[in-house]
């Protein structure tokens, strides 16, 4: 019926009810305790709903009630102790919620119990004794729960009309008791994925009943028994993922109803036995991933009803059997086995096959011409075999008829001769094409182009000669492109460049030439480009540099020259980097610092001169280096010493000097990781001579370390004087033309009373992941308790991660300066040279995200505009009413915390910037993006216009409840565009729905009130500037709007 809202608890008040079915609707919130007074009620059906809360208590009292329904909603909390009042019950189903705790002992007292459903929760503990006393119980599922402990003897005993038994993934421990088989009806056991152990009980043979047995994922042992054969009525057997030994028992040819089994992958070894030829009734027959050995029965595919084999990865031998015409097999899984011959021409009769896999075998000869009759083939797989074709490729024309064909596989096989230009017979739908390493020559054939559908295109290790033909750029959904280990020559099409979904480009050892197209830097989805060993020349074009999602580049043994230039710093994400063996002659740019998650950096056999930039130690993540080979010199930086994830290091045939850092990584190096660098020194291992000046230099060092911090100190100290001075002019000038004082009350800088790493770590429990409230981008902040009691929160700055000094610095400055009741407060902050720290306000409700995104918490109308009339005036402050305009920058819920009172505060000043006497300025450092004015993301440009965009954007999250980084909202779509779109259709398709509904009272007031401030939020985030409002006027407007908003309800 598709109804919502909640439940009404006046419902409770109809005393004469004996049935309430609301399941599959739309309600939501809590179940009213009020249910509970329908003492007259038989039949409660709440299934499929939305509902939340606990199961109130109060149904304890439906002493009449047969059955209760509950499943599919969100129900939480723990099963009431008094559902073991209502001896009536024949049918409690609660499956699919969240509800967790103990099933509580009472429920022993349901006598009248016959199915109970409490799968697919959260329950814990053990199965409580007095269920096995409830003798009317024909189905018990308590799947998908972390229930635990052993299954008891004695299940059985007084469960004589158990017919369904569901334990599937829990935690359940022990062996499978063998007093089963007392349980005579049974006609389900599910056991799979627990954590039971021992063998397979003999006496489970005796349940004749049975239809489905499922064992899967336990540690089990020991061999299938043979008293398997005596389940006669058995249709479903899963064994999989366990630790079984031994043969298959032949007597598995008595389950003449069988109509799937699973056995792999196991330990399971033999052959298969021929028995299985008995099993009539077989559709889908899995022995995978096992030892087995022999051939492949022929009688196994006289089965007309099997649609599925799967034997892949076993140790199978000897030839594929014949086919029957009138099979209806749909899927064969054979590859990773031993089968050799020919593959038979009787496979094109089977017409239902959809999926051929036979890779990774010894097939030989042609590959059958009628392939073609397969109309319903999907997936053709010959990988890896010693399959040939006539020279002419007669097999493909006749693929053209197989119209669902999407995966066509043939690489390493020897296929030999050309690739034909009847590959543009094959079928539309074809998505991925492999001939990689196929002994194919010739060149590529132009229509390779029309195979349109195709992402993956696998041509390497070939012999193909001539150019990459131009056609490629056709394939408008390629991803992967591969034509590595070929013969191919000239250059780079440009039209490659139109393939704006490729991922992977991997053109290495030809005989390509040229420089590097400039248009690559359009290919933004490329994540991998490897492009060694060919003749490409001249220097890098610099707009490469700006594919900064890449991951892996290998531009390694080329004659690329020319100078590395520092914005290399812009592969921010890439992992692994193979420039060695051309003719770079530069500087190594200190920028390379800034590839935080490169794994894998090459740089060797250049002409790199100049010193081994300090900076290579902020790549923590690297693991192999190698600069061999070049004209470097200077010293090893110590920094390098912190790369503790460093396993290859190699600078041999430099010009370095110096004493080679022993700690660390270097720890692990030997004597070839320096070699030929003759001014080298330090310890034996290492081949050099030791280091003679070794104590000077420390000493030179040790006095460097305190006077050089003396100087710096001294130029800090007056640098600050003259700022602090021309500041002070400024904002007496400010006051003067303005009047204004606001910010009198801030505590300086200096006036702070500071407090000590102890102290903090003290308070915050050792900075405990208990404590923590949150992360950010610079740090994480924790829940924490000063010696005089008050509650605080300590931001602790992670000084690894690049900025976070001057972040901390940044907010320093700028929360030094200002109050205002709508910013967070700063009450100290700790600052040593490895420790940085900040002691803010606790905000006890948290952040405005955990408030719109939390399932237990939620806001209504007036709620929001509050929040939102307070982050204005904090923006109208910064932004106003203080001497020097100062930009927030980075605007989202997460930095909109909350107070006691459900006041809002904007806090995290970390990127904030002080405008001074412009009313613009530019910056390199990036705010979140869904949030980011257009003129800030592209051109770092910032102004108070910046931060009224960003509040637009959070005032639209705020009423919509959907963030401008849902996944929703990709490529033209946005937020604002989504917004845009949907007041189209009325505030019903942009609002919030918790916010308003049709039914709602006041449905028409707060339909314009969202309409209103939906607009002003879509004024803020104008895409102009100066098309912008300010935020005096947002406070104005919201507060109109909010009265307004109160003046209707009250009059409505």
């Amino acid at each position: 019926m598709n109804l919502t809202g909640t439940i009404s608890p006046a419902l409770g008040d109809l005393s004469f009810l004996s049935s309430l079915n609301l399941s599959g609707n739309g309600f939501h919130g809590d179940l009213p305790s009020e249910l509970g007074q329908l003492r007259r009620l038989k039949i409660m059906d709440l299934s499929f709903n939305l509902l939340t809360g606990k199961i109130p208590p109060s149904f304890g009292s439906l002493n009449q009630i047969l059955q209760l329904r509950l499943r599919n909603n969100s129900l939480s909390g723990e099963i009431p102790r008094s559902i073991g009042n209502l001896s009536n019950m024949e049918i409690l189903e609660l499956t699919f919620n969240s509800i967790q705790g103990d099933i509580p002992g009472e429920i022993g007292n349901l006598v009248n119990l016959r199915r109970l459903r409490l799968g697919f929760n959260k329950l814990s503990g053990s199965i409580p004794p007095s269920i096995y006393n409830m003798s009317s119980l024909q189905l018990i599922s308590l799947r998908e729960n972390s229930l635990s402990g052993e299954i008891p003897d004695d299940i059985c005993h007084h469960l004589p009309n158990l017919q369904i038994l569901y334990l599937t993934t829990n935690k359940f421990s022990g062996q499978i008791p063998t007093s089963m088989n007392e349980c005579s009806n049974l006609v389900t056991l599910g056991l799979d994925f627990n954590r039971l152990s021992g063998g397979i009980p003999t006496s489970i043979g005796n349940l004749t009943t049975l239809q489905e047995l499922t064992l899967d994922g336990n540690p089990l042992e020991g061999e299938i028994p043979w008293a398997i054969g005596n389940l006669v009525n058995l249709q479903t057997f899963s064994a999989v993922n366990t630790t079984l030994t031994g043969h298959i028992p032949r007597s598995i040819g008595n389950l003449s109803s069988l109509r799937e089994i699973y056995l792999g992958p196991n330990k399971l070894q033999g052959e298969i036995p021929e028995e299985i030829a008995n099993l009539g009734s077989l559709e889908i027959f899995q022995l995978a991933n096992m030892s087995l050995t022999g051939v492949i029965p022929p009688s196994l595919f006289n089965i007309s009803s099997l649609t599925e084999i799967y034997l892949q990865w076993n140790q199978l031998s000897g030839k594929l059997p014949e086919m029957r015409p009138d099979s209806n097999l749909e899927g064969l899984h054979l590859w990773g086995n031993n089968l050799s011959g020919n593959i038979p021409e009787s496979i094109c009769n089977v017409s239902n096959l959809k999926q051929i896999s036979l890779g990774a075998n010894s097939f030989s000869g042609h590959i059958p011409n009628n392939l073609g009759n397969l109309k319903s083939l999907q997936d053709l797989l010959l990988w890896k075999n010693k399959l040939t074709t006539n020279g002419e490729w007669s097999f493909f024309p006749s693929l053209l008829n197989s119209t669902s064909l999407t995966d066509l596989d043939l690489s390493v096989n020897p296929l030999g001769g050309v690739l034909p230009t009847s590959i543009s017979k094959l079928p539309a739908s074809l998505e991925a094409f492999s001939v990689a390493d196929c002994d194919i020559g010739g060149t590529i054939p132009m229509e390779i182009g029309d195979l349109n559908d195709v992402w993956l295109l696998q041509l390497n290790l070939n012999k193909f000669i001539g150019s990459i033909p131009v056609t490629i750029a056709r394939l408008k959904n390629l991803q992967h492109l591969s034509l590595d280990g070929n013969k191919l020559q000239g250059s780079i099409p440009h039209d490659l460049c139109d393939l704006n979904r490729l991922y992977e480009l991997t053109l290495d050892d030809n005989e390509l030439d040229g420089p590097l197209p400039a248009c690559l830097s359009e290919l933004t989805s490329l994540r991998k480009l490897s492009l060694s060993y060919n003749k490409f020349h001249s220097a890098i074009p610099s707009s490469f540099w700006s594919l900064k999602d890449i991951l892996e580049v290998n531009l390694s043994y080329n004659n690329f020259n020319g100078s590395l230039p520092s914005d290399i710093g812009n592969l921010k994400v890439v992992n692994s980097l193979d420039l060695s063996g051309n003719n770079f002659s530069s500087y190594i740019p200190p920028a390379i610092g800034s590839l935080h998650d490169v794994q894998a950096l090459a740089l060797s056999h250049n002409r790199l001169r100049g010193p081994i930039p300090e900076e290579l130690g902020y790549l923590l993540s690297l693991k192999s280096l190698d600069l061999s080979d070049n004209d470097l010199v200077g010293v090893i930086p110590e920094s390098l010493e912190k790369l503790g994830d460093l396993n290859y290091f190699n600078v041999s045939v430099n010009r370095l000097e110096g004493e080679i850092p022993s700690e660390g990584p270097f720890s692990k190096f030997t004597d070839q990781s320096f070699a030929k660098n003759d001014a080298l020194c330090g310890s034996p291992r290492f081949g050099v001579s030791p280091c003679v000046h070794r104590h000077h230099r420390k000493t030179l060092l040790q006095v460097l370390r305190y006077v050089l911090p003396i100087f710096a100190s001294i130029i800090i100290l007056i640098a600050f004087i003259v700022v602090c001075i021309q500041l002070k002019k400024k904002k007496k000038m400010k006051k003067k033309s303005t009047g204004l004082a606001i910010g009198e009350d801030a505590i300086p800088l200096k006036e702070w009373k500071r407090i000590s790493h102890d102290q903090l770590s003290k308070g915050t429990e050792g900075f405990s992941e208990a404590n923590i409230l949150g992360s950010g981008s610079f740090g994480t902040v924790y829940r924490g308790l000063l010696s005089d009691g008050k509650q605080v929160a300590v931001k602790v700055f992670d000084l690894q991660t690049e900025g976070a000094f001057k972040s901390f610095d940044v907010e320093c400055e700028v929360m030094s300066k200002i109050i205002h009741r709508n910013l967070v407060k700063v009450i100290t902050c700790c600052s040593n040279p490895d420790f940085k720290a900040l002691v803010l306000e606790f905000m006890p409700n948290g952040s405005l995200d955990k408030w719109l995104y939390s399932a237990n918490h939620s806001l209504d109308i007036l709620q929001r505009i509050n929040i939102m009339i307070d982050v204005a005036s904090a923006l109208e402050y910064l932004h106003s009413e203080y001497s020097v305009p100062i930009i927030h920058c980075d605007l989202k819920p997460s930095n909109v915390l909350l107070d006691r009172d459900m006041v809002a505060h904007v806090g995290d000043f970390g990127i904030a910037r002080l405008l001074g006497e412009d009313s613009i300025k530019q910056t390199m450092t990036l705010a979140t993006v869904g949030y980011m004015a257009p003129e800030y993301g592209s051109a770092g440009i910032i102004s108070v216009k910046s931060d009224v965009y960003s509040y637009g954007v959070l005032l639209m999250e705020t009423f919509t409840r959907k963030k401008p980084t849902d996944e929703a909202f990709v490529e033209e779509m946005s937020l604002k565009r989504w917004v845009e779109t949907s007041l189209s259709n009325g505030i019903m398709g942009a609002g919030d729905p918790s916010l308003v509904q049709e039914d709602d009272e006041y449905f028409v007031v707060k339909a314009n009130c969202i309409s209103s401030i939906i607009k002003l939020a879509l004024d803020c985030s104008a895409e102009l500037p100066e098309d912008r409002t300010d935020t005096k006027n947002v406070i104005s407007m919201l507060r109109n709007i909010k009265r307004k908003f109160l003046n209707d309800v009250a009059h409505d």
